[in-house]
């Protein structure tokens, strides 16, 4: 498909008052800013629950203060249930994809705006809404739910006689939940009919940049995907609210003092195949954004053109098709058929090969280049590291004979932690350091940034690492204190170093904090082009004007020309006509 040379643009003078321009905005850029820092507030929120239930099992009989003494299980599980969720839907979800790709992809497009600018600002604020409506759960009678990110019925479809926080604060659960799958709906719209409808005159498919391919891959991903999960959500209330049986069997029975609740023909087994047929391809929504980060920045700070440019845009389309094929390997325990599981088991090692291709192609781009050791490029080589680590872990829990007696175990925190979480957010810091002169027209701090990196990099290895040996030997998760049982005791210390190094490492981000908000003051004012990229975000003033572009922009070449022979400069951007490059020996 060729690029549209008549995009619909919404350039329009730039609104006046603190509240048009910066609140209520329609301006995408503005929309962009106002997610990635919601993710922020987000992400310390969630690092701070971690911090209190790592503190727990470190130390299971200390008083933490604000829980009246030891905390109990019910509030431990309250914190995990509480930072599962904050973390993969208001910061991974959130971030990457809600973030940077509304500050990015029309600019990278050539585009002025998001192809609806009201429904973007919509977007934002429901997805706001849901988030203080989650926080609210904390502050009811009985107190945040207990049942874990993905929430499995019954213990979530039958209220208050199914433990604390199993009333109120699991129906305000839900209710964010719903709200953030709808908000991501609108977005995914938005983001699509940007890609498709308002390319600038010459931004052929071929010649995007692997961001807008992961955010239009994401995208896709996300209006089939969250649309499931809002309809399971929906009927997850009418079992809640309405008494009815979706997900309630009949029988089921609380306590030897009451009867059986009045309830048939529900199945529990039905939330788990429509919520793993969401979660799944949420794993792809948080990491493949990450993936385009990744790929935009290597191939930038290795002056080489990314390897293999078409293969690395259909290995993204090949990860989001087979990630829907692949939900039932978080089920292997459920007592699924051998024949479903084997299914499974082979799609899910599938998966890996357009993984693999990507992997090599970054090891490719970085092979011979003239590589610039910046923060930016450090998170990005980060985030190969933990992606192939985390990566690796899988292969074994593919297989449903190693799944089964690991598949309670720390072990898949740990996997999922490193391959999910730490991996995305390597992603984002590396699209924070980079871009950071863009958004803001200053750079920041590099000696603070690479301190920040190294004490994020080591940490996370540190802190997630020994968790597979602890899942290898049988502890197991969603348990609030593995010191009553007498074979786990012995682990205690590892426990102590894994809960030391969260600390450490948690502290560590103190420094992105203050690097962060020094820089937005007194950083180094930054160029138009500072890191001599080639890419059309990099040929606007920093910070980009209301509208994005002074004139009309033309592209004519693809999105890595770097080290082309025959060139005076090293980089050769999308923008300039053949005419304005200056080429060696003076033509």
């Amino acid at each position: 498909m060729s690029a549209h040379a008549n995009a619909v643009s919404h350039h329009s003078e730039a609104p006046q008052g603190f509240i048009r321009r910066y609140i209520f905005s329609t301006d995408h850029k503005v929309i962009g800013v106002q997610y990635w820092l919601l993710a922020l507030v987000a992400a310390t929120v969630g690092m701070i629950l971690s911090w209190l239930f790592r503190a727990h099992l470190a130390w299971p009989n200390a008083a933490i203060p604000g829980f009246g003494g030891v905390m109990r299980p019910e509030q431990y599980l309250a914190l995990v249930t509480m930072h599962g969720t904050i973390m993969v839907f208001f910061v991974l979800t959130v971030a990457p994809q809600s973030g940077f790709g509304n500050y990015f992809l029309p600019i990278q497009l050539g585009a002025d705006d998001m192809a609806f600018p009201t429904l973007n600002m919509m977007s934002f604020w429901i997805t706001f809404l849901a988030f203080l409506v989650l926080i609210a759960a904390f502050f009811t009678t009985a107190g945040a739910p207990i049942g874990g990110w993905t929430s499995y019925p019954p213990l979530s479809a039958v209220g208050q006689i199914a433990g604390p926080g199993q009333g109120t604060g699991e129906t305000l659960w839900v209710v964010s939940i719903a709200m953030f799958c709808l908000a991501s709906l609108l977005t995914a719209l938005n983001f699509i009919s940007t890609t498709i409808e308002m390319r600038a005159q010459g931004m052929s498919l071929m010649r995007m940049p692997l961001t807008v391919w992961a955010w239009f891959v994401t995208a896709v991903l996300s209006l089939l995907a969250f649309g499931v999960l809002l309809a399971a959500g929906i009927l997850l209330l009418l079992d809640r609210l309405a008494f009815t049986s979706f997900f309630v069997p009949a029988g089921l029975v609380f306590s030897d003092t009451q009867p059986a609740l009045a309830h048939a023909g529900g199945s529990p087994l039905l939330w788990e195949h429509l919520f793993w047929f969401f979660g799944h391809p949420e794993v792809y929504i948080a990491i493949v954004p990450a993936m385009g980060i990744t790929s935009h920045v290597l191939s930038n700070f290795s002056r080489k053109p990314i390897f293999g440019y078409k293969a690395m845009a259909y290995s993204l389309c090949a990860i989001g098709f087979l990630s829907f094929t692949v939900w039932g390997h978080h089920m292997f325990v459920s007592g699924m058929s051998p024949y479903s599981a084997l299914a499974f088991s082979f799609l899910t090692l599938a998966i890996g090969v357009p993984s693999a291709i990507k992997t090599f192609n970054w090891l490719g781009t970085l092979w011979g280049g003239k590589i610039r050791f910046t923060t930016a490029m450090l998170f990005a080589i980060g985030f190969v590291s933990l992606f192939v680590t985390g990566g690796l872990s899988g292969l074994f829990l593919a297989q449903p004979s190693v799944d089964l007696p690991l598949h309670d175990t720390y072990f898949v925190i740990a996997h999922f932690h490193i391959v999910m979480g730490l991996a995305a957010i390597f992603g984002i810091f590396a699209g924070t350091y980079y871009w950071f002169p863009k958004m803001f027209g200053r750079k920041m701090n590099e000696t603070l940034g690479k301190t920040h990196f190294w004490i994020t990099f080591v940490g996370a290895y540190l802190t997630f690492m020994p968790m597979h040996w602890l899942g290898i030997m049988g502890a197991l998760r969603r348990y609030a204190d593995a010191s009553a049982a007498p074979y786990l005791q012995h682990m205690a210390p590892i426990e102590h170093f894994i809960t030391i190094c969260a600390f450490i490492t948690g502290a560590g981000q103190l420094l992105f904090y203050v690097n962060f908000l020094w820089s937005l003051r007194r950083g180094e004012k930054a160029t138009e082009n500072p890191w001599n990229a080639t890419t059309l975000e990099w040929s606007i003033p920093s910070p980009p004007p209301h509208g994005n572009f002074l004139e009309v922009p033309h592209v004519y070449r693809g999105p890595y020309e770097y080290s082309v022979p025959g060139f005076t400069e090293d980089f050769v951007p999308q923008h300039l006509a053949p005419e304005q490059v200056a080429k060696a020996g003076g033509d």
